[in-house]
């Protein structure tokens, strides 16, 4: 299972890095969308070493044994709070893409020769 969690990662950042040197501000865009996904994936693979373990909350105990048992809350909040910010940004992303469309006309990226309107 971790192979193919390490291949479908692969495939993930390799797709997104594609679309983002492609000409269309469009396929940039969803490019930076598939390497977010692939980021958190990769976290929550990365976190996941030990096994997932489906225990109590995460409260320190002096046994060790009960340590062991329990959910690690970092990886979680940090795929979580990755996902928030990185929908502020493709959302950030389209509203910009929306902007320049309607200035420009196209959404090639080699079509953009000035700042001016």
């Amino acid at each position: 299972m971790p192979a193919l969690l390490a291949i479908v990662i692969g495939v993930l950042y390799a797709t997104g890095l594609y679309m983002m040197l492609r000409r269309s501000l469009v396929k940039l865009i969803i490019g930076l969308a598939l390497l977010g996904h692939a980021s958190n994936l990769l976290i929550f693979v990365a976190a996941a070493g030990r096994g997932l373990v489906r225990g109590g909350p995460p409260i320190v105990e002096t046994d060790q044994q009960a340590a062991l048992a329990m959910a690690d809350p970092v990886p979680q909040a940090l795929i979580l709070t990755a996902i928030v910010i990185g929908f502020g940004v493709l959302a950030f992303a389209l509203a910009l893409f929306h902007r320049t469309y309607k200035a420009v006309g196209t959404d090639d990226l080699d079509a953009f020769t000035t700042t001016e309107e």
